[in-house]
């Protein structure tokens, strides 16, 4: 039987070394360095498996947003194949000590195919692995990237070659902008309110259910607020009629910028404004310096998959999140 214990200096960042999967390891030194640097993690957070003769066989890292003290999530979770009950000691662990920080919940998102930072690896175990653990799926989603084009058109945006505004589709010419600047947070939360009452997002319909929409739209400002952005960069985008026809909540989170809420309201859908606020976003991100952008929907939101698609983005990855009440 393993046991569990924080990780050693000289074990970080490196943790579990994968015997010819030299990518992987680079991926997890190179992921853990930034989640300590950025305060999103800990050391005494960072906790290993050790089997009787003392060799690591499995990791799992408590994850919150940057400089907070309570974990929100799990990252970084390896268990032996053939050893369930490694894995299920880990996440208890772990569970144990978020608790002891404050947590009342744990999150953890697979994501196939596998693919950096965290290359997980055989989906459909970590999936059983997780359930057994007291895990239920919150969220079946999917993940959108867009690599901005460069201004000169080659596609080739990075800090040689920063994307442009222009590169990008325009913005809809049916649609006045106005930001949080200017109108202050109460229109914005009015308007969440009235999209979370008719949502098509499995997570945040769970919201409204334990909490009213007008609380779980509150919470929903709130939570992307966490987020670095800029007041100007969040807007609602009204309609000839004068009435709101869609929000955008571009951000950035610790690893990338994101789209990170866009909704359209009931009256107005079926125009094409999922697709125009999309772009919206997108042109404001790319105008902050943002040269690759992320955005993620419910699977079972298939006008927003589309909007995405529509606005050049590719559908890179199916993501499953997984929540632990403690």
């Amino acid at each position: 039987m393993a046991s569990v214990r924080p990780a050693r200096p000289d074990e970080l960042p490196a943790l579990v070394e994968h015997s010819g999967d030299p990518e992987r390891n680079a991926a997890t030194r190179a992921y853990l360095t930034q989640l300590l640097d950025n305060r999103c993690t800990r050391p005494e957070w960072c906790l290993v498996a050790e089997d009787g003769d003392g060799r690591l066989t499995g990791s799992v890292v408590l994850w919150t947003m940057p400089g907070h003290e309570v974990p929100l999530a799990l990252v970084l979770f390896e268990a032996p194949k053939d050893a369930p009950e490694t894995a299920a000691a880990l996440l208890d662990a772990a569970a144990s000590v978020a608790g002891k920080l404050g947590a009342t919940e744990l999150e953890h998102v697979v994501d196939s195919p596998a693919q950096a930072p965290q290359f997980q690896r055989d989906p459909e175990r970590r999936a059983e692995l997780l359930r057994a653990s007291g895990f239920g799926v919150i969220r079946d989603g999917r993940r959108f990237g867009l690599r901005v084009p460069a201004a000169d058109g080659s596609g080739d945006a990075g800090p040689e070659a920063p994307g442009a505004p222009d590169a990008l589709p325009a913005d809809d010419p049916r649609l006045t902008f106005r930001s949080l600047a200017e109108l202050g947070p109460e229109p914005f939360v009015a308007v969440l309110a009235e999209l979370l009452a008719d949502t098509a997002d499995a997570r945040l319909a769970a919201d409204v259910r334990q909490h009213g929409a007008r609380r779980a739209a509150e919470l929903l400002f709130e939570e992307t607020a966490e987020l670095k952005h800029e007041p100007a960069w969040w807007e609602l985008g009204y309609d000839a009629d004068g009435t709101v026809a869609v929000i955008s909540l571009p951000a950035e989170n610790p690893a990338f910028p994101v789209i990170g809420f866009v909704g359209v309201a009931p009256a107005h859908r079926g125009k094409g404004y999922a697709t125009s606020v999309v772009i919206r976003g997108t042109r404001v991100l790319v105008a902050a310096g943002a040269t690759e952008i992320r955005g993620d929907c419910d699977a079972a939101n298939v006008a927003m998959a589309r909007a995405f698609e529509r606005a050049g983005y590719e559908n890179f990855a199916a993501r499953l999140e997984f929540a632990r009440a403690l």
